[in-house]
């Protein structure tokens, strides 16, 4: 998971405050050391153009057309997850789901806005790279639109409705 979702199942009630506070730090910090770690074994070819330590920055459309482009895939990537996880028959393929999806967005989406829906992973290719263009957008867009749709969600589905009451992506019989 990533800082937006965090903070769209904490919305929701589905994690402790404290859980999120460190899911979050846990997420920024595994992004860093993730960075680091492809920087010290793909040396310079990873920290130079075209790679650039993998930095999210908007495309050629411009900033604009990148915060609505991340705004509307985090919103449906969340929606989705929400949906497909609170539903018996097919919460076991939630991953599956999000996958599939996040596999189209990187596909169709990323010219638009580079595709990142998480603040931690931009922040770890920013900073070694020092590549601060449109940040900002990578830090509001995802976690408005995952918080929006934790909204729609909630006011769509009355609790006892939902199947899962946590924020599990897998939802296994044998394991609460």
């Amino acid at each position: 998971m990533n800082p937006s979702v965090t903070l769209a199942f904490l919305s929701l009630g589905r994690i402790s405050v404290i859980d999120a506070v460190f899911y979050m730090a846990a997420q920024f910090i595994g992004g860093l050391a993730g960075v680091l770690a492809s920087w010290y074994v793909l040396g310079k070819p990873f920290a130079i153009a075209p790679i650039s330590f993998i930095a999210t920055v908007p495309g050629s459309a411009g900033t604009g057309v990148a915060f609505a482009a991340e705004a509307a895939i985090s919103l449906v990537l969340m929606l989705v997850v929400l949906e497909v996880s609170n539903n018996r028959r097919w919460s076991q393929y939630s991953g599956l789901a999000a996958g599939c999806l996040i596999a189209c967005y990187v596909t169709f989406e990323s010219p638009l806005s580079g595709m990142s829906m998480n603040p931690a992973r931009t922040l770890a290719s920013a900073l070694p790279g020092r590549i601060w263009t449109g940040i900002w957008i990578y830090f509001t867009a995802p976690c408005l639109s995952m918080w929006l749709a934790a909204r729609i969600f909630s006011a769509r589905t009355p609790w006892s409705a939902r199947s899962h009451h946590s924020a599990k992506m897998v939802h296994t019989p044998d394991r609460p």
